[in-house]
């Protein structure tokens, strides 16, 4: 029986409050700068927290481009979340699928040297793209990838992160299952597609919702590998149109950093049930 004590529930939801008070606040900041003018904003001292009559030019600006009214020129902010939404996708989508096979080949399958295969993909946890940088530019370079989706994504799909929780997933699955599918005749890749593949489904999730965001937010790698301005994602975009002008128009970029938001916020809220389950499992 669990005992219920009222000043100790309080408390606790309180310190929640607070926490989401203080995540939330930044945001409904840029909101609210979103709906005002940019001159609004650079005459207001502190910020007016009551929001602006602004939002649906200064949303269409950050979506479509144009013209402000002080003569800055304004880049379409849809061509460039639709370069992230590739991203995102590409990479979270070919890092569950290697993953899934490399894990399956190192636990269902027996080779030599099986066991250095495994930590050599998993000693790959202490490079990461940050720290081989240069020499994947070089290849990427060479290869003639730059400024290319497959220049962006490519790098980035590699994950001994994933292939280590799906190893760890595939063996909690019980050897009888694996021995009753050899018995009824089914080959290595029909038990894989046929057993494993709907076992994992809360893994996939959980592993996709984090490679999702992964790859959207990702800022290093496409400002090397990008050499023209209509391959930027979104995250550089913002980065453009902060230190790309000598006025700032505020307005728009709290409205694109706004509409930045909304695809991983929107995975996180719509797949929320699977990722957690997802870690659940994973973590028994």
């Amino acid at each position: 029986m669990i005992e219920r004590r009222p000043l100790l529930d309080f408390f606790a939801h309180l310190i929640l409050l607070i926490g989401v008070v203080v995540i939330a606040f930044p945001v409904f900041l840029a909101f609210i700068a979103s709906t005002q003018s940019a001159e609004q904003i650079a005459s207001s001292n502190p910020l007016s927290l009551m929001p602006g009559n602004h939002l649906l030019e200064t949303y269409r600006l950050a979506l479509f481009g144009g013209k402000t009214h002080g003569g800055a020129t304004i880049a379409a902010g849809w061509p460039m979340m639709s370069i992230s939404l590739i991203m995102a996708l590409v990479i979270a989508l070919g890092k569950i699928a290697i993953s899934l096979l490399s894990a399956f080949a190192i636990v269902y399958f027996r080779f030599p040297f099986m066991s250095v295969v495994f930590w050599m993909i998993f000693i790959t946890l202490m490079l990461p793209v940050e720290v081989r940088i240069g020499p994947t530019y070089e290849v990427i370079s060479n290869l003639g990838m730059l400024n290319t989706y497959a220049g962006l994504t490519v790098p980035l799909i590699a994950s001994a992160t994933a292939t280590f929780l799906f190893r760890q997933f595939f063996l909690t699955v019980p050897e009888e299952l694996a021995e009753a599918a050899r018995i009824d005749g089914a080959g290595p890749i029909r038990f894989f597609f046929d057993v494993l593949l709907p076992l994992s489904k809360t893994s996939i999730a959980a592993l996709f919702v984090i490679q999702f965001i992964y790859g959207w937010n990702q800022y290093l790698w496409p400002l090397m590998v990008t050499t023209t301005e209509d391959m930027y994602p979104i995250v550089l975009g913002i980065k453009r149109a902060i230190f790309g002008e000598v006025y700032v128009e505020w307005n728009v970029v709290m409205a694109t950093a706004i509409l930045a938001m909304l695809p991983p916020a929107l995975v996180v809220i719509l797949m929320q049930k699977w990722f957690v389950k997802g870690l659940v499992d994973t973590e028994k």
